[in-house]
């Protein structure tokens, strides 16, 4: 028998997300079969796979020590990835990072290791914040992504409840986000908001864009400003009000504006520009517009983030 007693970052959480989280090892079917032959019990009486646990709850599993067989070693790989640079804020419930180009936030099938998601839990770790021997089922988390090889700004939350209401904000957009980028040519006009229809292809990680619905497409909408023009190259504040996979990219390729230094949807190869080696688009500005309670993040309110040292935006001549 194993108990687990639930903590601030654990509740809220229904039982069998829980359990799922804290003991990965154990099958989903077998996990609700226990559940319902009361070998999973809720401060030592029967519970539901949909209730919601409370700090203080204790939660006991009365299976096989071979499902708790997962090592707490193994969380801490991620002392093996870089120190952290880049920090704009920080707080209790918060760090605000700018991503450099070429960094990649999570691990994926390519790429293992050393990430973003990975740097930071070494810097929490290092400052004492975060303990994996700790914590039952949390884990600090990325609040928002951005590819690879685009550079700007990533929020992360340190507790459970500020992932949450974070998450929340982002889904209803009371977080705005907005990208600088170098364009080849000039759009045909001054500002505009721009309508399609993205398809992706798993197999070449590109995606299409229409200007007419498609089945299985997914609508997409990006505005854009141009900020200033010049003889090759235009730079544009984008206000991206769906995030879709590479929707600013292939949005602006599709109007004949591709990124400067976009392998994909571009006309150059990396590293065509100065000084350049990835695509010019940065996650350059955060605003926090929240029109809503946001509880114990609501100091957050009305903030603004934004990065000044932008090495493409002085290339429009």
């Amino acid at each position: 028998m194993k108990s687990f007693i639930i903590n601030e970052n654990d509740a809220g959480q229904r039982v069998d997300r829980f359990i799922e989280k804290s003991v990965p090892l154990l099958p989903k079917g077998l996990m609700q079969k226990y559940i319902r032959l009361k070998r999973i019990k809720r401060n030592g009486k029967r519970t539901a796979p949909a209730d919601r646990l409370m700090a203080g709850d204790e939660l006991q599993l009365y299976i096989n020590d071979e499902f708790f067989s997962d090592t707490k070693s193994q969380k801490l790989d991620f002392l093996q990835a870089e120190k952290l640079t880049g920090i704009i804020y920080e707080d209790e419930n918060i760090i605000l990072v700018n991503k450099p180009a070429g960094l990649i936030v999570h691990e994926n099938d390519k790429i293992k290791g050393d990430t973003l998601i990975d740097r930071i839990l070494r810097y929490l770790y290092e400052k004492k914040e975060y303990d994996p021997a700790r914590e039952n089922s949390f884990t600090p988390a990325l609040c928002n992504r951005i590819d690879q090889y685009t550079q700007g700004l990533i929020i992360a939350a340190k507790n459970a409840a500020a992932l949450r209401i974070l998450n929340q904000k982002l889904k209803d957009r009371e977080i705005k986000k907005f990208y600088l980028c170098l364009v080849h040519g000039k759009p045909r006009s001054s500002r505009e908001t721009l309508h399609g229809w993205l398809t992706k292809d798993g197999a070449s990680n590109t995606v299409e864009v229409s200007t007419k619905p498609i089945n299985g497409a997914k609508e997409i909408t990006t505005a854009y400003k141009v900020i200033k023009s010049g003889q090759k190259y235009s730079l544009l504040e984008i206000d991206l009000l769906t995030g879709r996979s590479h929707q600013i990219r292939a949005h602006l390729s599709s109007i004949g504006c591709p990124i400067c230094g976009d392998s994909k949807y571009g006309a150059d190869s990396i590293g065509k520009l100065p000084g350049m080696y990835h695509q010019a688009l940065c996650a350059y500005k955060l605003e926090f517009a929240f029109t809503e309670d946001a509880g114990p993040l609501n100091y957050l309110n009305g903030k603004v983030f934004e990065l000044n040292d932008i090495p493409f935006v002085n290339l429009v001549k």
